[in-house]
Order: C-alpha cells, then sequence, then structure tokens
C-alpha cells in the first residue's frame, strides 16, 4: 500500500516535471498575484524588524544610558542623587518647552529646550556643524553661554551661526548646529526644533518658576555586568515612594518602536488585502489552465490513471510554481529595508539594521502558500473528477459536479489555518479579527452577486429578442466559463480596499485641515504662573481679535492604584492604557468644566469642602472596569491623594479645547505649586502679533500654535497615508492583473464567438457593443458594490478602530465607481479588438 503511494507520487513528481518543460503559459498571472502580495507582507514585515532591530542596536544611545529615571517639577532628592551616584556613572539633564527669539526681529517660535551636565552624553557623541566639542560649544566665553541648535530653528527665525538668541531672560550665543543628537530618537511627535545649553546657564533664563512643565533626567552607565532587572528592583525597594519614570533599553524608544508596530499592523492588512486579490487570481489561473487539460487528464484516465494521481501531479505542479512566486515576492520584500533605510532614518532619529529578518519573510511565505493551495484546491478537485468519457464531447460540456466534503474540509482547513497565521502575526487581535472577518464576508458577498448577476441574465435574456447586442452580452454573462465570478471577485475586492484606504484618508484629513481648525483655539499657553494669571488676562483678552479666553489651574499627577490596587497590577486595557504610563495632567473646579457632559453621578455643591472627589472621562472608566464610589490614588510631588469618583464625564476631545480626564473638587489641589494653562483664538493673520506680545511680556510663559501641532500630526499622518495608499494601489493592481488573467482566459471563447457572429454578418461595430455592453454592466455592478463595501469597511475602521468622527465623502466613492467601471471597459475593449482581429477561416477550418 504504502509502496504502491509512494510510487504514484514519484510518478505524480515526473509528469509535474514534464509539464513544467513546457514553460509557464497561462501561470503569469498567477505568480504576478503571489509576488506581489507576498512582496507586500514581506517588505513591511522587514521594514519594521528593520527599525526594531536598529532601536535595539542602538538602545543605549537612543535611551542616553543604560537606565533612564525622569521626573517632573522637582529633581531627585539629595539622598537619590548620592544613590544614584554610587550605583554609576551618572548624567543630568533637564528638558522643556520654551520660547526662543533673535535679538533683533519679530519671529518668535517654541522650541525642544535641553540643560545638559558635563558627562552628556554617556553614550554616543553629539555631532555639531561646525565640529568642535560639546562642552566647548556651551561654555561661557566672555560672559555669554553657548548653544547649539537644530537647523531649522537657524531656518525659522532666519539666523546664522554667531548669532544672538534668546530664551527667556538668558541671552546666548548660536555656536553650532546639531547634526546629530544620539538620544533624539525617542519618539516621533515632536513640536519644535532642539534648543540645547548648558544646565549652568538654565537659571539664568528664568524659566525655572513653581510648577513649570520640568522634566528632570537621569541617565545611569551602569558597571559592565551589571543585572539591569535587578538594579531596577533594588532602586523600588530603596526608594518605594519614588514618583520617578524608570525606562531601560526594552523601552528605549516605546514611542517609535509603538508607531512603525501600528502603522506595520495596518499595512500588513493592507498586503493580505492584496494577496486575498491574488488568490482569486490564482484559482482562475488554475482553472484556466486546467480546463485546457482537461484532454490529457483524460487521456490519463482512460490509461488507467486514478483520479488521486491526477490531483496530485498538479498539486506538485501549483505548489512548484507557487514556491516560485513567494521566493521572488521574498527577495523583493527582504531587499526593501535597505532602500528605504536612508528615508526612515533621518525621520525616525533611528538607524534602521539593514540585515534579512527570518520572522517576517517565513509568515510572508506562510501567507503565500497557504493562499495559493487554498484557491488552487476546488480547482484540482474539479480535475481530479474529470471523466474518461470528457475526452469524446466539447470542451464546454462539463458534467455537473458537487464538491466531495473532503474537498470543502480540506479548503475550511487551508482557511482557518491563514485566519490563524493571521492572528498570531498581529499584535492587535481586534483588528485581525475584523480584517478575517471582513475577508470571508467580502468574498461570500462577491461570490452572491456575480451568482445573482448570471441569474438576472439568464432571466432578462429571453426579455432583450429585438436587441442582439444586449442579448448576446447577457448570454455571455451565465453561459459556461464565462469570467463573470472572476472580474467580480478580483476588482471588486481591489476596489473595495481602495475605497476604504481613500475613505479614512480622507476622513482623518479632513479632521485636521477642516474640522479641528474651525473648532480649535489659536494657542495654547502654559507656563503661567500663579502670581501672573491677572496680567495675562488683561493682555491677552483685551488684545484686538481675540476671543474664547479660557484658563484653568493644572498640576501633573501620576495614577499610582485603582481601589487600593497598584498600577503594577492591574491590567492594561488596550488603548487607555497610557493613562498609567506617566504624569498626566490634573485640575480642580467648582463647577463643570466647559466641553464636558456628565453622563453618571453627580456633580459637587460650588462650596464643596469635604473628602476628596474626582470626576473622570467615561472611556478611561469603562475601560478599567471604575464605578461610581471607586477610588483612584494620584500622586502629585510625592504627595499621594486619593479620591472618590463622584461622577463620569463625556469629553470632546476633537475641539483641542483644554480638558482633563480627572478633575477634582476643591479644597485639595490649590496649595500646591502649580501654573495655569490657557487657550485663545485669534484670527490667523494676528497670530504673529500676539505671540510677539505674550513671548516679550513674559518670557517664561510658552505658546504652543495649534497650527503647528496639527501641522506635525499632518506630517505623521501622510507618511503612513503615502505608504497605506501605494500598498492599496497594489491590491488594485493585484485586481486589474486578475480581471486580465479572467479575461485571457475566456479568449478562445470570445475568439470563437466573434469568429461566428462575423460569419454570420454581425458589424464590427455590432461585436463591440455586445462586448462593451457586457463589460460595462460587470465594471458597473462591481464598481457600485466596492463602493458599498468599502464605504461600510472605512466607517468601521474609522469609528471602532481610529474611534474618530465620521464623513460620508461622495466624490471619493463616485470617483472609485467610475474607475472601476473604466478599467472592465477597457479590458474588455482590449480583448474585444484582438479577438476581432482572429482571421476567421483559419478557425472555421480547424473546428
Amino acid at each position: 500500500m504504502h509502496e504502491t503511494h509512494g510510487s504514484d507520487l514519484r510518478l505524480a513528481f515526473r509528469f509535474a516535471r514534464r509539464e513544467l518543460r513546457g514553460g509557464l503559459k497561462g501561470f503569469r498571472i498567477f505568480l504576478a498575484c503571489l509576488m506581489l502580495g507576498v512582496a507586500v507582507i514581506a517588505a513591511v514585515g522587514s521594514v519594521a524588524a528593520s527599525v526594531r532591530g536598529g532601536i535595539a542596536a542602538d538602545a543605549r544611545e537612543i535611551l542616553g544610558g543604560d537606565i533612564e529615571l525622569r521626573l517632573l517639577y522637582q529633581p531627585a532628592t539629595p539622598e537619590q542623587q548620592a544613590y544614584l551616584a554610587s550605583t554609576g556613572e551618572v548624567s543630568d539633564s533637564r528638558e522643556m518647552r520654551a520660547m526662543a527669539r533673535p535679538a533683533t526681529g519679530d519671529q518668535r517660535t517654541l522650541v525642544e529646550l535641553k540643560a545638559v551636565d558635563s558627562a552628556y552624553p554617556l553614550y554616543g557623541i553629539v555631532d555639531l556643524d561646525p565640529a568642535m566639542p560639546l562642552a566647548d560649544a556651551l561654555a561661557q566665553h566672555n560672559g555669554r553661554w553657548g548653544a547649539v541648535v537644530d537647523p531649522n530653528l537657524l531656518e525659522r527665525l532666519n539666523l546664522r551661526i554667531g548669532d544672538s538668541i534668546h530664551v527667556g531672560d538668558g541671552d546666548f550665543e548660536i555656536r553650532a548646529s546639531i547634526a546629530r543628537e544620539p538620544d533624539r530618537g525617542a519618539g516621533v511627535f515632536i513640536l519644535g526644533p532642539r534648543l540645547m545649553v548648558a544646565d549652568a546657564s538654565l537659571g539664568s533664563t528664568g524659566l525655572l518658576q513653581p510648577g513649570s512643565l520640568v522634566y528632570h533626567v537621569y541617565r545611569l552607565k551602569l558597571p559592565p555586568g551589571t543585572d539591569a532587572s535587578a538594579w531596577r528592583d533594588a532602586l523600588k525597594v530603596k526608594f518605594p515612594a519614588a514618583v520617578w519614570r524608570v525606562r531601560g533599553l526594552d523601552d528605549a524608544a516605546a514611542g517609535v518602536s509603538n508607531f512603525i508596530d501600528r502603522t506595520a499592523m495596518f499595512l500588513t492588512f493592507v498586503g493580505l488585502a492584496a494577496l486575498l486579490v491574488g488568490g482569486v487570481g490564482v484559482g482562475t489561473a488554475v482553472r484556466s489552465y486546467l480546463q485546457g487539460k482537461t484532454t490529457t487528464i483524460a487521456t490519463l484516465k482512460c490509461l488507467g490513471a486514478p483520479g488521486g494521481l491526477v490531483f496530485r501531479l498538479y498539486l506538485v505542479l501549483i505548489l512548484a510554481l507557487a514556491a516560485g512566486g513567494v521566493i521572488v515576492g521574498l527577495a523583493v520584500g527582504a531587499a526593501v529595508p535597505a532602500i528605504v533605510a536612508g528615508v526612515l532614518a533621518p525621520r525616525l532619529a533611528v538607524q534602521p539594521e539593514v540585515a534579512i529578518f527570518p520572522r517576517p519573510l517565513a509568515i510572508a511565505a506562510g501567507f503565500g502558500l497557504l493562499t495559493a493551495l487554498g484557491f488552487s484546491l476546488w480547482p484540482l478537485a474539479r480535475a481530479r473528477d474529470i471523466r474518461a468519457v470528457q475526452l469524446f464531447r466539447h470542451l464546454v460540456q462539463h458534467a455537473p459536479q458537487r464538491p466531495r466534503l473532503g474537498d470543502i474540509a480540506a479548503i475550511v482547513v487551508v482557511g482557518a489555518a491563514l485566519a490563524a497565521l493571521a492572528f498570531a502575526s498581529a499584535p492587535d487581535g481586534k483588528l485581525a479579527g475584523g480584517f478575517v472577518g471582513g475577508a470571508i464576508v467580502a468574498l461570500i458577498l462577491f461570490r452572491l452577486t456575480a451568482l445573482a448577476m448570471a441569474a438576472a441574465a439568464r432571466r432578462l435574456h429571453g426579455l432583450s429578442a429585438r436587441r442582439p447586442g444586449l442579448r448576446l452580452a447577457l448570454a455571455n454573462l451565465y453561459r459556461p466559463g464565462a469570467p463573470t465570478a472572476g472580474v467580480v471577485l478580483s476588482l471588486g475586492l481591489g476596489l473595495t480596499v481602495l475605497v476604504a484606504i481613500a475613505l479614512i484618508q480622507g476622513n482623518l484629513g479632513r479632521e485636521i485641515r477642516d474640522t479641528l481648525p474651525a473648532a480649535a483655539p489659536s494657542f495654547y499657553f502654559i507656563d503661567i504662573q500663579p502670581d501672573q494669571t491677572a496680567a495675562f488676562d488683561t493682555l491677552v483678552g483685551g488684545f484686538g481679535g481675540v476671543s474664547d479666553l479660557q484658563r484653568v489651574p493644572m498640576l501633573r499627577g501620576r495614577i499610582t492604584a485603582m481601589n487600593g490596587v497598584a498600577i503594577d497590577k492591574l491590567p492594561h486595557k488596550g488603548e487607555m492604557r497610557w493613562v498609567l504610563e506617566g504624569d498626566r495632567g490634573i485640575t480642580w473646579s467648582a463647577s463643570v468644566p466647559p466641553g464636558s457632559r456628565i453622563v453618571s453621578g453627580g456633580w459637587w455643591p460650588a462650596d464643596y469642602h469635604g473628602p476628596p472627589l474626582v470626576s473622570l472621562d467615561r472611556e478611561v472608566a469603562d475601560s478599567f472596569g471604575l464605578r461610581l464610589g471607586d477610588s483612584i490614588s494620584v500622586n502629585v510631588l510625592g504627595r499621594e491623594v486619593t479620591a472618590r469618583i463622584a461622577n463620569f464625564r463625556e469629553l470632546n476631545w476633537a475641539t483641542l479645547t483644554i480638558n482633563f480626564f480627572m478633575v477634582f473638587s476643591p479644597g485639595i489641589l490649590e496649595g500646591a505649586p502649580q501654573t495655569h494653562i490657557a487657550t485663545a483664538r485669534i484670527a490667523p493673520d494676528r497670530e504673529v502679533a500676539l505671540q510677539k506680545a505674550v513671548a516679550d511680556r513674559f518670557a517664561n510663559i510658552s505658546a504652543i500654535r495649534v497650527k503647528d501641532a496639527l501641522e506635525a500630526v499632518g506630517r505623521i499622518l501622510a507618511a503612513v497615508g503615502d505608504a497605506v495608499q501605494l500598498s492599496a494601489s497594489i491590491t488594485l493592481l493585484a485586481g486589474i492583473l486578475v480581471l486580465g488573467g479572467a479575461i485571457v482566459a475566456g479568449h478562445r471563447r470570445r475568439v470563437y464567438d466573434a469568429v461566428v457572429l462575423k460569419v454570420l454578418g454581425a458589424t464590427r461595430a455590432d461585436i463591440v457593443r455586445a462586448f462593451l455592453i457586457e463589460y460595462g454592466l460587470l465594471g458597473l455592478i462591481t464598481g457600485i458594490l466596492a463602493a458599498l463595501a468599502g464605504t461600510l469597511a472605512g466607517y468601521l475602521f474609522q469609528t471602532l478602530i481610529l474611534e474618530s468622527p465620521w464623513t460620508f465623502l461622495p466624490g471619493t466613492v463616485l470617483l472609485t465607481a467610475s474607475v472601476g467601471t473604466v478599467i472592465t471597459l477597457a479590458f474588455g475593449l482590449a480583448a474585444t479588438w484582438r479577438a476581432l482581429s482572429q482571421a476567421a477561416a483559419p478557425l472555421l477550418r480547424n473546428e
């Protein structure tokens, strides 16, 4: 038994090898579809691994040390500093945002100010232009401190090396621009260019006020062989009440890493969509190829070959071809990191690692092979069941075939394996589930649409007797071997992805460009001291054109426990885990803040003086399962405050006005060192004047232009959008390839029909009109369905995954439906023209 099976398998390999000698005719679309999908998935995974590898390789430089400790408002105590110095080499720096201005001129701009000590940097070097030691560039010469700046700052303020720049009350000489800052790559969202000064000079700026948003950063270079994890445990035991945020090499650039992971996940699913579309092409190519082998298979059956041998023969052939296509796709994907490394490095401030990354390539190969196998099983099963009598019948006379349970089970198993691989390779199970479910629904939907079109064409066929062109077009939609199913599936899936991506991009862009600026303030003002509030309100409130001035007190605090459970024991719930990962802005208020709506519980009385109460954002509460009456503990400047939840609010973050997810009752925090923040709206042509007036009157107050913040977000979204759009275009390209394959598969029948019609007296115009009606109907119906499906997919993704407002964009949808119709008509016209150029005599003579 086993020997016979082995003999059959060897025979299958032998026949498959002989088939391959005949060339790849009929499988070019098959290979192109697989290569495209695999290349996208492999490229996206490899680029993500490349960035993560670059972070891991340069983790010490990116972090600035083996360990980083970050404190807000207050520096470490002398005891804490002494302990840190006893365990390793320490570099102390302070970071904040401030306003910078030239010695002359009206320009003002926000900068990311960094004051460093003589030990900085512990790892790597700061490259300056012109080249010089950092200590010399920042040192005090002739009573003036030096500064080094991001080249963008020179451009913004029209400055040159050697010019003076004012920050707060301090005056600095620009001595060099920063070509490379080793620990700059810790995030992707940066509001202003870097300005670096000596730590000893920071006192001259007047920016160090009580409650100012100053981060004190301590970086440590541990002795060789030190276990960083054990060091962190010892630090926690030594200072259990310390509120610093501790980071190690494993999260040196957590912001960049998370950004890359999320972007890669979206792009991977777009690549999977391309591969799914390609799978339809795989099935079409295999079915067309095997239909051309009907005589060969029937002959083998006449000679005694069992169906299993036929199945294995062509399965080996298809898997060999699939392996070739996958290998080419992997080669393309593996080469992408080296190509894009130079583009990503300056954008992310991380040097990606250029290497071959086995895991993403293995995942891409798995998707490619499983897709090829899954979409080939049904055509292979039909080929296996071809009877010997087919040798003596016309090719179009196929006996009806019902799928065997074993065939259905095999297809289901392969589909389940694809779904499992999608879940296993995706960091977000919710998004993976949405993609898998959406793919299944889309396949079923477009398949049912193709069946419905064929059934409707069959019903309408008899009613079109007086219109021969329409009658022929309808007959072509349901005749044996009609391309209806292939066209609807391939083009429909590709257009659906394109519609969804276009609508998501359009909504995000519209929200940033149109909706937000209309409702958002023009400026955020931060670091307003309590003794400056009256003068600030007078200046800004009385400034011509200013409206909607709002100001509230603010502190920063870190949640330490919920209902008495420490945060390290709490489950981090999805997108809301950010509330636990650092210091968060908090305030207090006697009345409900503007822009908030109470959805549960009640607000405290205006004259409330009882135990601490807190109002919480409803989404945060739902994420952690909090209820009215539960407690939250927050560490503010080393003091822990525990408050009972009095109500839940619904916040409208989209307005970009002042919102806090935690608002405390009065009487608890007022005595702590604090600052105020404010927002104001003014006409765009008055923004520069207001910014100058505030900066000149209050050197310590920083003005953040909302337009600049939105542009920073827009640049990030534009970069992601370009990559997603490229991937979506590849999906559409796969759909076009499959569409071409479906038309090519029916070319022989199309030529025969055209020749017969010409012999019967039909003109070239009659034939072209009939075929264009056929493809016009296919393209129009497919485009409309894809527009509906893509709109639904985009809506669900925008509202459930991104949790952003949604607006229907009819122009985008109409354009996509038109694209579908035009593409189908173009391919149909090209195929028809080729058919019409066929001479009648040779074909009829052969018949």
